[in-house]
């Protein structure tokens, strides 16, 4: 297992970790992803540290907290060994002060997730999702008091535009608090609008991509074929999770299949592990997080890694998952002798 820093820090993680998505299976959201008990997700642990696999992701919204105390047990005697990784943001109650980034909330949710994971500091903590109504400097000044109590070793961000990052950073810098380091966010080869403003900002930030969902909500697994209904075990069988996924073009998604496929057979690898390792090439990403409904399907993703795929192969995947990008990205690229793109 190879180990990056995690954007412009001194920490090293593994270039996978393992999303505990499927942990749990609490509502019909969750359930669509898998529903890992505690026997489950301790032997997959076991098959990671195997690997080399040593961070664990989560949140506190995943099947309303039973992820982080599945997770939790199935780590227990083996904290030193592992990196874990939550987040917060999300409605936790019914209340109006159990959302959002504020001290209030924050707070409440940190100090819950360290006691559902039983730990008492986390590695990386992110905001899981950009809070309009808290003051940034109010969120980070929360975040960089647990990072000084030793609660907190890093923190990162997820699901964030370009300017929510941007000012975040800037109040950081500004008031001496902590920066983040990580953006947890959507990337795959069906998804590839990171690269537009939240790739460059990277570079130029030194924030590093934790890469969710890099199959792409469920469409790179091989399992999708025109013509075919939807494997019975995908997430996309649930409306709600279906819902709440990526838009994306179902022609588009044939297109792409067909070429990773074709990359695929050149190199002896399946269309996940081949798409895993693509995303493993581009700029910024630090880590990809895979997710797993069993040792079987775990295995598999972990074939991601230990091999690379050759330029002309890259190049064939770029080519046909490209789209045209929006104003004023397609502009900029008129430009690219002075603005020139992280990847081309």
């Amino acid at each position: 297992m190879d180990y990056r820093l995690l954007g412009r820090s001194g920490l090293k993680v593994p270039v996978l970790s393992l999303g505990t998505g499927t942990f749990g299976g609490g509502g019909e959201f969750f359930k669509a992803w898998g529903q890992t008990d505690v026997r489950e997700a301790t032997r997959l642990v076991d098959v990671c540290l195997d690997a080399g696999l040593t961070m664990f992701d989560t949140a506190d919204v995943y099947s309303e907290g039973a992820a982080e105390e599945i997770l939790g047990q199935a780590i227990k005697g083996r904290r030193d060994r592992v990196i874990l990784s939550t987040k917060g943001t999300f409605a936790t109650g019914p209340g109006p002060n159990d959302v959002g980034s504020s001290r209030y909330h924050l707070t409440r949710a940190i100090e819950a997730s360290l006691t559902r994971l039983g730990t008492d500091y986390i590695d990386l903590y992110q905001l899981h999702a950009f809070d309009a109504l808290t003051p940034v400097e109010e969120a980070l000044g929360t975040l960089d008091d647990f990072v000084h109590a030793g609660k907190i070793r890093y923190i990162g961000c997820s699901n964030f535009s370009g300017w929510h990052l941007m000012k975040s950073l800037a109040a950081s810098d500004r008031y001496g608090l902590a920066r983040h380091v990580a953006n947890q966010t959507y990337y795959s080869l069906i998804g590839r609008d990171y690269e537009w403003e939240l790739m460059p900002l990277g570079l130029d930030q030194g924030v590093g991509a934790v890469v969710w969902s890099p199959l792409g909500w469920g469409r790179l697994t091989g399992k999708l074929r025109r013509g075919s209904p939807l494997p019975q075990t995908s997430r996309l069988q649930s409306q709600l999770a279906k819902d709440k996924g990526p838009p994306v073009d179902d022609e588009y998604v044939f297109r792409v299949i067909d070429a990773i496929e074709e990359v695929g057979k050149e190199v002896g690898k399946s269309v996940p592990q081949v798409a895993i390792n693509w995303l493993l090439q581009r700029p910024t990403v630090s880590n990809v997080i895979i997710g797993a409904r069993n040792e079987e399907q775990l295995r598999q993703n972990l074939g991601a890694v230990g091999w690379n795929l050759t330029p002309e192969q890259i190049s064939k995947l770029d080519v046909a998952s490209a789209i045209t990008p929006p104003y004023p990205y397609w502009h900029q690229a008129q430009f690219a002798d002075r603005n020139p793109p992280p990847v081309s």
